[in-house]
């Protein structure tokens, strides 16, 4: 008799059930031609008591067998293995375990990326994190939020407006964002210009994948975002890279590149630009926008974090003055309402909007409902605004807290410019210092360090004060000033 107990291995500390141990082992020995094609198998109540298990176990296996046809049931008689399974050519016992599949590579062909990533993933959390910018969420009017998503959940008119439309973004968050953009932003829009994302980095992917191609070439800034880099370069377009200074994106360079070739596009992000905070000055701004209409290209213009702004009030966007339709604007409430928050969204014209949602339905078919209209209605009731009012007087008070410790403790040693809004500030370390020892230290991270600048991002915003002495003491520690 076959030895069926030794083939069929069951491990009774696994999560996998027991009847699913017992068809996959079968099926193993079926692929590899142990069991050939007509084999007889064990009755039910001969294998259960050969493998230690109840019979309604190996039913349940039996069962989920011939339902992908691998065996054939003949009540009261026999059970064989399927004759269309193909005849193999029987393997040794010791085969390598399938349950390890997943542990070979994937050994064909890849178009994914090339390039390894630099970072280093994190292990385990380290005593002090200083991130690139984010919001502190201990502020955030998260429970506010969450406490309107539940109720959302249970009221029946609710969960039906929450599943309707929501590729584009549901109609009540789209309706309180023309209100809210023209307020704030001086935007004048529809709810057919707007498209609700899961963040700005979607609504940068979206827009490169229908403005670009290989025979469009895109303008960015010297350093930049990276991740909308990557973005940009994927798909197969020439990258033009420009200068960023104090006053921003060197606009003057990209007239002179106008001149000499055709340009798809200039990706911009005009207030705190990324990574080095500074703001791109209203004459260049308005320069840009010429070009633009001059020169016939897209301005992709990323406003992230327009809502920090400090010493005075922020410029408007590009976006709000005149064009032909084409700036594309990209705004987020993660760097409001906590990065986890994924809620972004992009105004264009009605035509390109209707292009986004036709390329976000073949990657993902919608957002979450419930918490767009929750959203919707934090702006609705001025809670929104409220929070905004409060976390500006902080993040404002922590920005000149940490310029004060820089100053004390790290002194000439570095060189900065204090940003005028946003939610970070870009260090850079005077030689003979160099910023990758930053990188050696277990109980310190940070999230954007630029070897090639010798600089790095320190995100004041989700630190309390205690929290930013101690990282800048810890730096002062680290580079042994």
């Amino acid at each position: 008799m076959f030895p069926f107990q030794h083939i069929i291995i069951i491990d009774k500390k696994s999560k996998i059930p027991l009847y699913r141990q017992i068809a996959i082992s079968i099926i193993n020995e079926i692929r590899t031609g142990t069991l050939k094609a007509g084999a007889h198998l064990p009755g039910t109540r001969e294998l259960s008591k050969k493998l230690g298990v109840h019979r309604k176990t190996v039913i349940a296996a039996f069962d989920e067998l011939s339902a992908q046809d691998w065996i054939v049931i003949v009540p009261r008689k026999h059970v064989t293995v399927s004759k269309q399974i193909p005849t193999l050519k029987a393997q040794k016992w010791n085969q390598k375990d399938a349950t390890l599949s997943y542990q070979n590579a994937f050994d064909f062909p890849l178009h994914g990326q090339e390039e390894k990533t630099s970072s280093q993933p994190i292990l385990s959390a380290p005593e002090i994190f200083i991130d690139d910018g984010y919001p502190d969420i201990r502020l955030s009017p998260i429970d506010e939020l969450l406490k309107i998503y539940r109720s959302y959940t249970i009221r029946k008119y609710a969960v039906k407006n929450a599943i309707v439309g929501t590729t584009q973004g549901t109609l009540k968050l789209r309706e309180e964002l023309v209100s809210y953009l023209s307020k704030t932003r001086g935007l004048n829009i529809t709810t057919d210009n707007l498209l609700i994302t899961h963040g700005a980095q979607m609504s940068i992917y979206l827009a490169s994948q229908i403005l670009l191609d290989k025979e469009a070439t895109i303008i960015i800034g010297n350093p930049d975002y990276p991740i909308a880099d990557k973005t940009f370069e994927r798909t197969k377009a020439s990258v033009i890279e420009v200068a960023v200074d104090e006053n921003g994106l060197d606009i003057h360079a990209i007239e002179k590149i106008c001149k000499k070739k055709k340009i798809t596009a200039v990706y911009i992000i005009p207030h705190h630009h990324y990574p080095t905070t500074v703001t791109l000055s209203v004459e260049r701004r308005m320069k840009l926008l010429e070009l633009s209409n001059q020169y016939s290209f897209t301005i992709i213009e990323d406003d992230y974090d327009y809502d920090y702004h400090y010493s005075s009030s922020p410029y408007l966007p590009i976006a709000s003055g005149s064009h032909n339709g084409n700036v594309i604007y990209i705004g987020s409430f993660s760097k409001v309402l906590g990065p986890s928050i994924r809620i972004g969204f992009m105004v264009a014209p009605k035509n390109f909007i209707e292009q986004c949602i036709k390329l976000r339905e073949v990657i993902d078919y919608g957002g979450d409902g419930y918490m767009q209209n929750a959203l919707a209605e934090l702006i609705q009731n001025g809670d929104l605004s409220r929070y905004l009012k409060k976390t500006k007087k902080s993040y404002h008070q922590r920005r000149d807290y940490l310029d004060a410790l820089l100053k004390k403790h790290l002194g000439s040693h570095i060189t900065y410019a204090l940003p005028d809004g946003g939610m970070a500030i870009w260090i850079k370390i005077n030689s003979p210092f160099l910023v990758s020892k930053l990188e050696s230290v277990p109980q310190l991270h940070i999230k954007r360090i630029d070897k090639q600048e010798n600089a790095f991002r320190f995100g004041f915003a989700s630190m309390n004060e205690k929290e930013l002495e101690e990282a800048v003491l810890c730096l002062r520690e680290v580079l042994r000033f």
